[in-house]
């Protein structure tokens, strides 16, 4: 059960129990620099496995370093102290065993693979079935080249004919009948391996599109299988199974930012990710892969879908871009060994002092910088707020993005981000706490029903919200002011009578 907010008995999932654990020995060790540190060395992690597995899968070192600056600044709004950032880790890391598991079969790639997900069902388990997801191009393609062995429509005709021909046997005479089906079934055997002759030539240069067949993909199929078991390695039980859809029945995700759809006329970086991947595959000669192009395309839907998943669609997109840019450089230039090794010193000469410029570049402007900011968070109204109010007995009304902070300085609250645990899905209660603040902070219910509905004893809202303003214009004697400063400001909602 939740013991922070001042709602009884709402019942609470810790969708990234592990990932909050460690964190919490990090501040309790190290405080707010420890967790600066922490994400600071997260991010070269991150940055890092981006190049490691470019470097790995596409054999480019100078590209690979592009294309990884060009990931970590698509997806600079995303790295945080928050559990995401490990899961992109560990989402490119699998990209990488998957390919080397399918290339060479090798058990410890397999090993790796079922070790992600244990650690994704603790450290983050709403991303869980995602994991999952990032195996769907490499069997779709399998499953694909298998159909384009088979001629269908032939293979009926030969079983129709060794059927009429068993028939005949067993009736005995026609023979005239017998031999002529017999010869027929022989010309449809001689078209077939025709067929198959012309596939597979059509197959070893194809178009625009390569397909593979690798057999190995039906071992990536059995240890997906048993990935799927690794969710009950958990304290949460059957959480990993069943987390992301229960959030997808409510309204929360509706209503924060990071999980609407995405507007692409609004995001540059995604358009100009999208037009340079078309434009290198439909203006070349580069030929794409069937699993990379059923990856792009996924990915490109899940971004559109919502927008926080720009991050998948840099991060793991970011090996099928590379593989078309390389490929397009050698259809091109095909450069001479000793060329290759030259590029690959300019490569690593480049990359060393770019990562340094711009770490010093970017580091010294944040040397300065508090770690909260009080024009965001109630820094200072917090202070004033345990200074002169019993918050053990004080119900704030308070808003979503601080919430956090008021839990952080022990100041319980009507909500905070953890979005899922104010609604009915999650919450066990017939009350739809994130619906009842998502209305009245928008002035879609008035909000002293709202505040009459809980017992409310005050409120906590930043000056320019439209509660604050709506109060301010107003002036309803009910609510008296006791504390505001430049950003936020404190009522005390007096009792009738």
């Amino acid at each position: 059960m939740d013991s922070f907010s001042w709602h009884q008995d709402l019942a609470y999932t810790y969708p990234h129990w592990g990932y909050d654990l460690i964190t919490y020995f990090i501040y309790q060790a190290f405080g707010f620099t420890g967790i600066y540190i922490t994400t600071c060395l997260l991010s070269i992690i991150l940055g890092l496995s981006i190049y490691f597995v470019n470097t790995k899968l596409a054999k480019n070192q100078l590209f690979s370093f592009l294309i990884t600056i060009g990931v970590m600044y698509m997806i600079r709004g995303y790295i945080a102290a928050r559990a995401q950032l490990v899961t992109f880790i560990l989402f490119i890391l699998t990209i990488y065993l998957i390919e080397k598991f399918i290339e060479t079969k090798k058990k410890r790639y397999a090993l790796g693979l079922i070790a992600i997900p244990i650690a994704i069902a603790n450290l983050h388990v709403a991303v869980f079935p995602f994991y999952f997801v990032l195996y769907l191009p490499y069997i779709a393609e399998y499953v694909i080249a298998l159909l384009a062995e088979t001629i269908i429509y032939r293979k009926v005709k030969t079983f129709l004919l060794k059927m009429k021909i068993k028939q005949y046997m067993k009736k005995g005479g026609q023979e005239e009948k017998l031999e002529r089906l017999k010869t027929k079934q022989k010309e449809l055997e001689i078209q077939i391996d025709k067929v198959k002759v012309k596939r597979s030539k059509e197959l070893q240069n194809p178009y625009k599109i390569k397909l593979t067949k690798n057999s190995n993909v039906k071992w990536l199929i059995l240890v997906m299988l048993i990935c799927l078991l690794t969710g009950l390695l958990t304290p949460l039980g059957k959480t990993p199974y069943t987390y992301l859809s229960t959030t997808m029945k409510g309204n929360t995700t509706q209503n924060i930012n990071e999980h609407l759809p995405m507007t692409l006329s609004q995001e540059n970086d995604a358009m100009c990710a999208i037009i340079l991947f078309l434009a290198v595959l439909i203006f070349t000669k580069s030929k794409i892969r069937l699993s990379d192009l059923f990856m792009i395309s996924g990915l490109c839907y899940l971004m559109i879908d919502s927008r926080r998943q720009v991050t998948m669609f840099a991060i793991i997109g970011s090996v099928a871009l590379n593989r078309l840019i390389i490929q397009l450089i050698e259809i091109y230039t095909k450069p001479k060994e000793n060329m290759r090794k030259e590029l690959k010193m300019v490569g690593i000469l480049v990359i060393s002092v770019t990562v340094l410029t711009l770490s010093y570049y970017f580091g010294k402007e944040k040397l300065d910088d508090k770690f909260i900011d009080e024009s965001t968070y109630p820094v200072k109204a917090s202070d004033f707020i345990l200074e002169n109010i019993d918050v053990t007995t004080a119900k704030f009304y308070n808003e979503y993005n601080y919430g956090s902070y008021l839990l952080f300085r022990g100041i319980p609250v009507f909500i905070d981000s953890r979005a899922d645990l104010y609604a009915p899905e999650f919450s066990g209660k017939e009350e739809d706490i994130f619906s009842d603040f998502i209305d009245t902070s928008s002035i879609g219910k008035f909000y002293g029903d709202t505040f009459e509905k809980y017992g409310m004893t005050h409120i906590i809202a930043y000056k320019n919200s439209k509660v604050n303003m709506l109060i301010e214009k107003t002036k309803d004697p009910k609510y008296k002011q006791l504390y505001q400063d430049d950003h936020f400001v404190v009522y005390e909602i007096e009792k009738e009578g």
